[in-house]
């Protein structure tokens, strides 16, 4: 194995730190919304021609493609992937790179996702030589807004010619020193689907309310008995989330029943058909109180993304090279996690990578004051690069 190649990507990462946090203080600063990310690709197709770095764009509207060719012998190829939108949230941060776009934010961390690839991209130019093999990479809108940039740009073809044979994902952790990353195989995110369900009753005069069907009322009958549906499956160690986030009445008043409420939520789990079997249960369980009642409902179960699975040989390869790029002691273990991440559709068609990397900060992601150390920065763009290059040799040949 390449071990000794070590030095000289930790080197080249760190004479790029004042870039990369250049980069990102730039991204951070011009956050765009998802399928809305016009400047974002064309900031990023600039540095690309600047280092002579061969790509396509236009995939799901504004997604980047393109391959790097190592020199020696190797034949896989490696596809690295970064996401490239922000939330509609407003940045409380005051700092020199804070949104200036009013209402928008990389409060998820989407910024350094782009700067690590960048980075990684860059160190693998300068050192062709001493890898061999494709690698491929993908910057992809749309990964916070239904159906995911992943699905369109996979049904563009974006995972074609050349088709990958591993696929990496990086992903910022709060909480978790600079430095120190975190794997899981198998099982490692949920599915996501979104709940809109509209109560329809028969609004009136709050104090006449024996001549009306109180939606409302429903409604909170629908909400006690949807969590009662999620202790019953968790009794089996069926890990689960269901959870209304927005109730809102089409009308009303302090003396009026209005005719409809909508209740908005969300449902994640971890297996598939346990996901078809919630569907099915959640559906009959709000039918079942609206029917009782004289009212009817609407359901909508949007399907969001699949449970993402990281490929058992792969993530412990993985871990493997972390762990020679990190050291032993700053390569965590993680658990299963009940957020969702549309690099998920990617890892249903080739072996997958997803993986989190330490940013010095305690704060949350999607929130107002989220924020990195930027020492994470040549970090998270050195070990990318190097899993790129290790992984070209498949242990299991």
């Amino acid at each position: 194995m390449r071990t000794q190649i070590i030095p000289k990507i930790k080197e080249l990462a760190s004479l790029l730190q004042d870039q990369l946090v250049e980069w990102r203080n730039h991204l951070h600063r011009w956050p765009e919304l998802s399928f809305k990310e016009q400047k974002t690709s064309a900031f990023i197709q600039q540095i690309l021609d600047q280092y002579g770095i061969v790509y396509k764009s236009g995939f799901a509207q504004y997604g980047i493609v393109g391959t790097l060719h190592g020199h020696q012998n190797e034949k896989r190829v490696i596809a690295l992937r970064a996401d490239m939108d922000a939330l509609p949230i407003q940045e409380k941060n005051n700092c020199s790179y804070s949104s200036q776009n009013e209402g928008v934010m990389h409060a998820c961390g989407h910024d350094v996702h782009m700067t690590w690839l960048l980075g990684a991209l860059i160190i693998l130019q300068q050192m062709k030589t001493q890898w061999g093999g494709t690698v491929k990479f993908i910057f992809q809108p749309g990964e916070e807004k239904l159906p995911g940039g992943a699905s369109i740009m996979i049904a563009e073809g974006a995972l074609e010619n050349p088709r990958p044979d591993v696929i990496i994902g990086q992903h910022v952790q709060p909480g978790m020193d600079v430095g120190v990353v975190g794997l899981k195989a198998g099982q490692f995110m949920a599915s996501c689907d979104e709940l809109y369900i509209d109560i329809l009753g028969k609004g009136g005069h709050a104090a006449l309310a024996h001549l009306c069907i109180d939606p409302i009322k429903i409604a909170s009958q629908v909400v006690i008995a949807l969590q009662n549906l999620v202790d019953e499956e968790k009794k089996e160690n069926q890990p689960i989330v269901l959870s209304i986030g927005k109730i809102n009445s089409l009308g009303g008043a302090t003396n009026v029943i209005p005719d409809q409420v909508r209740l908005e939520g969300t449902f994640r789990c971890l297996d598939e058909s346990f996901r078809e079997h919630m569907h099915s249960r959640i559906r009959k369980a709000i039918e079942s109180i609206c029917e009782k009642h004289g009212a009817s409902a609407s359901i909508l179960i949007d399907l969001g993304y699949p449970s993402l699975i990281n490929d058992e040989n792969s993530t412990n390869q993985a871990k493997t090279f972390a762990m020679q790029y990190l050291g032993h002691e700053n390569v965590e273990h993680l658990g299963t996690r009940m957020t969702s991440e549309d690099f998920a559709y990617y890892s249903q068609k080739v072996p997958a990578i997803f993986y989190r990397t330490g940013i010095g900060k305690e704060v949350s992601v999607h929130n107002p004051n989220f924020d990195i150390d930027e020492r994470c920065l040549p970090v998270g763009a050195g070990l990318m690069a190097y899993l790129a290059m290790q992984l070209q040799v498949d242990l299991r040949d």
